[in-house]
């Protein structure tokens, strides 16, 4: 079965798992329950080089017991993948050489925007929502794939 197929066919069947959102300027943390039934916000790192943000990474790894990995692949609308989502690749590539853990991805086009309209609607001020936008885009992109293994 190929990534496009199940992108998530590589994680573990149980266990808790982080997610990702990979921004330029910072890295969106979630993690979800054993049960993996919901994705809860962790926090946002501001991003530094690679090996400062990774050993955050392996501390909230170790801290969580974490047993996987979901990255926001930041496709193209149209499907394709542009510079962001090959740096998205990169950055696990790296990561998993210092993890072990297994990685997949998750289509996170449409993450941030769907964030944002419920920060809106729930009246969050701009400097409020921009000090969360990115764990809850995490945490988005994590629900998203639990949702689809929940699925099968």
């Amino acid at each position: 079965m190929t990534e496009t197929e199940n992108p998530l066919a590589d994680l573990p069947p149980s266990g808790k798992l982080m997610g990702l959102d990979l921004g330029t300027k910072t890295i969106g943390v979630a993690i979800c329950d054993a049960m993996r039934y919901s994705a809860s916000p962790v926090e946002t790192i501001k991003r530094a080089k690679f090996t400062a943000d990774a050993e955050r990474l392996l501390q909230l790894i170790a801290q969580n017991n974490i047993a996987g990995i979901v990255i926001g692949l930041p496709l193209n609308m149209d499907g394709t993948e542009g510079p962001r989502a090959q740096s998205a690749r990169a950055f696990a590539r790296n990561l998993k050489q210092k993890t072990g853990l297994p990685i997949a991805f998750w289509d996170e086009r449409m993450s941030t925007m769907a964030v944002t309209r419920t920060m809106i609607e729930a009246d969050l001020s701009r400097a409020r929502q921009a000090e969360v936008v990115d764990k809850l885009a995490a945490s988005y992109i994590l629900q998203g794939a639990l949702e689809r293994l929940r699925r099968g």
